[in-house]
């Protein structure tokens, strides 16, 4: 997952809000979004799954246990570690331990991760963790913008989201996930004066700029885009929009329900 756009607490009527797109190497093994058991609980978990090491990169609980990683773009960490970051997610939304206590939980482990930051909460507090810089933050309401940087960096498609989700969320219209995932479309690349500087090459960085990526030659890019609508009444929307390795549209998945106590 490379860039999640997200509010919380931001609006009255919708205490979460969440629009991101998932890139990866088309080659990885995936299943698409459904619903499926975590073997060590009740949980039903609402997610895509990394069927490589069996994670995922965000995914919903039908008791409103919200869950996102992104890895941090380092060219210098060379080291391979020994979990994979889709472990994270996937061990919030399949357990019971509040957002502060899985968070708290994390800091003895934080060299057994590549670099990630993490997004954890339950409806209704938020929790940033970012492994790299040992930070661990429970966010204030608020529209925030998350790629491989730190959380709000000053990135050109992370400013573009947040401006946009700024913009939908004060409009006088009922929010759909279908505009969530319009907004997460935008496939041009910033300027080169805008370029941030992660340590890439220049034409690496160029296309990994836009807030869709499209990169035939590596075989990489936005392998889809998921939009996630949590109201005050309970009510929870989900909407995924898988992608091919051409950029077309493919699968698509809606889900609708109650949150459960």
């Amino acid at each position: 997952m490379c860039l999640i756009i997200f509010s919380h607490q931001a609006a009255s009527r919708y205490p979460l809000v969440v629009a991101a797109n998932r890139d990866e190497f088309f080659t990885r093994s995936t299943e698409q979004a459904k619903f499926w058991s975590a073997q060590e609980s009740n949980q039903r978990i609402l997610a895509g799954k990394d069927l490589v090491a069996g994670g995922t990169w965000i995914g919903i609980t039908r008791t409103g246990r919200f869950a996102a990683v992104t890895n941090i773009r380092d060219p210098s960490q060379l080291e391979q570690k020994t979990r994979s970051r889709g472990e994270l997610t996937r061990n919030f939304l399949a357990g019971t331990q509040s957002p502060q206590q899985f968070c708290d939980s994390l800091i003895e482990s934080f060299e057994e991760f590549a670099g990630y930051n993490l997004l954890v909460g339950d409806g209704k507090s938020l929790f940033y963790v970012n492994n790299h810089e040992e930070k661990l933050w429970q966010l204030e309401s608020g529209v925030y913008g998350l790629s491989n940087g730190l959380l709000n960096s000053a990135w050109p498609k992370v400013e573009l989201g947040k401006q946009q989700l700024q913009k939908l969320l004060g409009a006088e219209v009922n929010l759909s996930t279908d505009v969530l995932i319009a907004m997460m479309g935008n496939r041009s690349p910033a300027t080169d004066a805008d370029l941030p500087d992660t340590g890439v090459p220049i034409e690496l960085e160029r296309k990994l700029s836009a807030t869709f990526i499209h990169n035939p030659g590596q075989q990489y890019g936005t392998r889809c885009s998921t939009a996630i609508i949590m109201e005050h009444t309970g009510m929870t929307r989900f909407s995924e929009q898988n992608y091919d390795e051409f950029g077309n549209n493919a699968e698509h998945h809606f889900y609708q329900f109650n949150r459960e106590s």
